[in-house]
C-alpha cells in the first residue's frame, strides 16, 4: 500500500530552482523547503538571493543555500552545480525555472541578437543546467527535473514570439531528455503554468491596458492564478508521487486548451 502521508516528502532531498527570488519560482523554492528539502536559491543577483534564502531559512526551518547563476552563461553554469555538490554531496531535483520574455518584439521586427538572447536563457539554460545535473543524480540513484514551460508554447502570440518558440523548443526537449535519462533513473518532465500573477503580467498590462482581462477570459476559471498555486503541482513531479510519470507536461492553467 502506497504511504500517501509520506510520498510527498522531501527530507534530505537536495532540490535546485533557478529564478527563484520572485514570482513562482520563490514560491516553488519555497513549497519544496516546506516538503523538506534542502533548497538552493538562485537568480542572478547574488544579493537578492541571500535575503530570500534568510528569509526562507527563518519561515521553514531548511537548509538554505544562496548562488547567483546567470543560466544564459553557457560556461558558467558548471561551477554553479558543482558547489551545489560539494556542498550537499548530490542533487535530487532541478526545477529549470529561471526564462525571460525580455521586450515585446513581434516577429517582423525580430532581430538575431533577440532571438539569441532569448533563447540562450530559455531554451540553452536548461539544457546546460540538465546535463550537468542528471549525472550527478545517476551516479545517487536517480531524481527529477522539472522543466517550466509556458502555456504559450502552443498558443502562440503576437509580441511573445520568441518567448513562446523557445518554450515549445523547451518542452519538445523535455521528451528528448526523458527519453535518453530513463535508465539512469531521471525523470524529467515540464510544467506549463497560465496566466499567474507576475511581474511580466503587471509589465504587460502597464503597456496594453486590459491584457489582464484578455488572459483571464482564455481560462475556465476566468482568474488570474497567485503563485503560491504552482507548488502543489511542483511537489507532485519532483516527488515520489510522481514515480511513474516522465516525458510529460502538466498544464496549471485553470482549463486554457494546449
Amino acid at each position: 500500500m502506497t504511504d500517501v502521508k509520506n510520498v510527498f516528502d522531501l527530507s534530505g532531498k537536495v532540490a535546485i530552482v533557478t529564478g527563484s527570488t520572485k514570482g513562482i519560482g520563490r514560491a516553488m523554492v519555497e513549497g519544496l523547503a516546506q516538503a523538506g528539502a534542502s533548497v538552493v536559491v538562485s537568480s542572478r543577483k547574488q544579493d537578492l538571493c541571500d535575503r530570500v534564502a534568510q528569509e526562507i531559512e527563518v519561515e521553514t526551518g531548511a537548509d538554505v543555500m544562496a548562488m547567483a547563476c546567470h543560466v544564459g552563461d553557457w560556461e558558467g553554469i558548471p561551477t554553479f552545480v558543482d558547489r551545489v555538490r560539494d556542498r550537499f554531496g548530490h542533487i535530487d531535483v532541478l526545477v529549470n525555472n529561471a526564462g525571460i520574455n525580455p521586450d515585446r518584439v513581434n516577429v517582423s521586427n525580430m532581430t538575431l541578437e533577440y532571438w539569441r538572447k532569448v533563447f540562450s536563457v530559455n531554451v540553452e539554460g536548461p539544457l546546460r543546467m540538465s546535463q550537468r545535473v542528471a549525472p550527478i543524480m545517476r551516479d545517487h540513484g536517480g531524481g527529477s527535473i522539472v522543466n517550466i514551460g509556458t502555456m504559450a508554447a502552443y498558443s502562440g502570440g503576437a509580441f511573445i514570439c520568441a518567448y513562446g518558440a523557445s518554450k515549445a523548443a523547451l518542452v519538445n526537449l523535455t521528451k528528448s531528455m526523458a527519453q535518453e535519462w530513463a535508465p539512469w533513473k531521471v525523470r524529467v518532465n515540464a510544467l506549463s503554468p497560465g496566466p499567474f500573477m507576475s511581474e511580466m503580467v503587471e509589465g504587460a498590462e502597464a503597456l496594453t491596458p486590459g491584457f489582464k482581462d484578455l488572459i483571464t477570459e482564455g481560462t475556465f476559471m476566468k482568474r488570474i492564478a497567485h503563485p503560491a498555486e504552482i507548488v502543489g503541482p511542483v511537489l507532485y513531479l519532483a516527488s515520489d508521487a510522481s514515480s511513474f510519470v516522465t516525458g510529460d507536461d502538466l498544464s496549471v492553467s485553470g482549463g486554457m486548451q494546449k
